[in-house]
């Protein structure tokens, strides 16, 4: 019993030592989350339908009941040989399941209106996991919320691709369209639950994990005659997806032909937790910046959130806390995670409003993806983070074209430095690859920018002119875009927390040229101001008129992120601690204006990002251009909330 007690504190002591205290950035939500200025009901709240529910599948199902014994409409199964190789594991997964990779079932549990419709449809499927831990229950809440709002929704049981296999991300994207292309057949059978219920001009799908990447999947395959890695497996489907969503998704798993899927003329959000223990990097970005609009006639949005607090796992109820399996909570810290009802509350509000705007038309809800502070009362208490774009976004400058860094996307564009301690472009990478110890690429260009006022010497109060980054317009561009008080401003920019060297003294040195950039930077700032900066935007005449980037939404440095209990094996697995996501600003050209009414919009040659409201650091910008200023957003805005 003595040597029972002595282990037993050993041990405790052990964890004691190897846990640190937990380390989170302060939270800023009492401030940023303090307004509530959208006028629209709660798309979290239930709606008015009384929510039905059924199983449709094979009807002989060994291990689910639900698909064997209460199954309202049998489904075919179907062969995907072609796309799933079982490797080693074959024999013993087909024993367990009871069939093979050609006889695959089709199952769903739907959440549907007790109604007439129709109704647009929305198919969620879940990502890979202990294949005897079902995931496809997990989205019930979902399914319940959306069901009462006028949704039709099923959650589809993939459960059979989960576990030790890879190389499968294909065949979940190809099963969400068989199950699509089932609903539609259920739309025109007279004795069927859902016949003339189902609106098949409005589809949406969702998929978390291994399933988001498989939702962008089956919209390339939606478009394609052909199976890209073999074209003996023909493809019919032409379906109405209007949009898709990604949670928490990996990508790359599947790439055809060797390349990333790229999707086009449908609206994306995807959203991620900063302390997801299992896809520990935001790889929905990389979608995001492959997303492409090129109908300007059709309205698309995109939208990517990164949720502080937030882990992998509870957007599934089934999944949990534990992103690693049961016993991770011995290696992942989870003492820093919001509560899994704030997470999926979370979700609920932005899937629900994504949904209206994309089947509904109803443009009320557009606003939160722009600017989440509008929606501040509603939100759970954590830290978030936007990017969002519209299909009439034009770029001035998104650093993709060339390696002239004095260059814009734009023809005639001009990009200029001044008193900057440094100036690149460059890829912008994420926190780390989840399967290796060094970082992953965002695969995304963007500009970093460095600058310190300070003049070096004895004298720490001696400040040169503001640093200062200019993107320089053609003359005629304003006009032919036709600038106005109904457009925005719109970049994404995020601090990081490199701080560089006060500037050499430029008595005590030759004179340079005002582009020249420099390097250093300090390693003893510990404690770094709050970054904010001016916008500037000036006319032929020279009129310009400054704005503060801050009434505009928080500039936060890098959150900080630590998902191990133990920091060792948290710096040998992460080379970093924080991931760089960039917020997205929208600033109405007519608050430039307000400032000096003789500002000529038509007539803008320059704006300006002036590094005059904090003397030091380092901030990264993508995607500067303009958009058209839809009505909802300034009826929405948020004014000063911060200040």
């Amino acid at each position: 019993m003595l040597t029972r007690i002595r282990f037993s504190l050993v041990a405790a002591l052990t964890t004691a030592t190897c846990t640190p205290a937990l380390q989170l950035t302060p939270s800023d939500a009492d401030a940023v989350l303090s307004v509530q200025t959208l006028d629209a009901p709660d798309p979290g709240l239930s709606g008015p339908l009384e929510v039905l529910t059924l199983y449709y599948g094979s009807g002989t199902d060994k291990n689910r009941p639900e698909y064997r014994d209460s199954v309202s409409i049998t489904t075919p199964t179907v062969d995907v040989s072609k796309m799933v190789s079982l490797g080693d594991s074959e024999q013993e997964r087909n024993d367990y399941w009871g069939f093979t990779t050609e006889e695959m079932p089709l199952n769903g549990r739907v959440w549907y209106p007790n109604g007439n419709g129709p109704y647009p449809l929305v198919l969620v499927v879940h990502g890979n996991h202990n294949m005897r831990d079902f995931s496809d229950p997990g989205y019930d809440y979902l399914g319940e919320l959306m069901a009462s709002r006028g949704y039709i929704l099923a959650s589809i049981d993939e459960n059979f691709l989960n576990g030790g296999i890879r190389g499968e991300n294909d065949a979940r994207g190809w099963f969400l369209l068989r199950h699509a292309k089932l609903f539609e057949e259920f739309n025109g059978e007279a004795a069927n639950p859902f016949n003339g219920k189902v609106d098949m001009e409005n589809i949406v799908l969702i998929g978390h994990s291994r399933g988001g990447e498989a939702v962008a999947n089956a919209a390339a395959f939606n478009g394609l005659s052909h199976y890209p890695d073999d074209a003996s497996m023909r493809f019919d489907f032409d379906l109405a997806i209007k949009g898709i969503i990604s949670v928490a998704p990996v990508d790359g798993q599947y790439l055809p032909t060797g390349r990333k899927v790229v999707v086009e003329d449908l609206s994306y959000l995807t959203f991620h937790g900063s302390h997801d223990g299992d896809v520990t990097s935001f790889h929905g970005l990389r979608l995001y910046d492959r997303v492409s609009f090129t109908d300007p006639n059709v309205f698309n949005f995109k939208s990517a959130i990164f949720v502080y607090r937030a882990n992998h796992g509870q957007w599934n109820t089934v999944w949990g806390a534990f992103d690693g399996g049961p016993r991770s909570g011995r290696f992942l810290d989870l003492r820093g995670l919001i509560p899994g009802e704030d997470q999926r509350r979370f979700a609920e509000i932005y899937v629900s409003a994504f949904l209206d705007i994309v089947t509904k038309g109803d443009k009320r809800y557009l606003p939160i993806f722009r600017d989440h502070r509008v929606i501040g009362q509603w939100l759970p208490e954590t830290m978030y983070i936007t990017q969002f774009e519209t299909n009439g976004f034009r770029p001035l400058a998104t650093f993709e074209e060339d390696i002239d860094v004095t260059s814009g996307t734009e023809e005639g564009v001009v990009l200029r430095g001044d008193s900057l301690s440094a100036w690149r472009e460059e890829t912008l990478q994420l926190r780390s690859s989840n399967r290796s110890n060094t970082s992953a690429s965002q695969e995304n260009q963007a500009v970093t920018i460095a600058w310190n006022n300070r003049i070096a010497g004895s004298d720490t109060t001696r400040h040169g002119p503001a640093a200062r980054f200019t993107v320089q317009l053609p003359v005629y561009l304003a006009a032919n875009w036709s600038l106005s008080d109904a457009t925005t401003l719109n970049f994404m920019l995020g601090p990081t927390p490199r701080i560089p060297s006060p500037r050499k003294d430029p008595d005590s040195v030759s004179e340079m040229g005002s582009d020249t950039v420099r390097t250093s930077f300090s390693s003893d700032a510990q404690e770094p101001s709050p970054v904010d900066l001016s916008v500037e935007v000036t006319d032929a005449e020279g009129v310009s008129a400054r704005v503060t980037l801050s009434d505009y939404g928080a500039i936060r440095r890098p959150l900080e992120t630590y998902v191990m209990r133990r920091r060792d094996i948290e710096s040998q697995r992460f080379s970093e601690h924080w991931e760089l996501v960039l917020q997205t600003f929208s600033i109405p050209l007519g608050d430039f204006v307000a400032q000096a009414p003789h500002l000529d919009l038509r007539r803008i040659t320059s704006l300006a990002f002036v590094f005059d409201r904090a003397h030091a650091g380092e901030v990264s910008i993508d995607q500067i251009g303009f958009s058209d200023l839809d009505p909802a957003f300034l009826s929405a805005r948020v004014e000063n909330s911060e200040k």
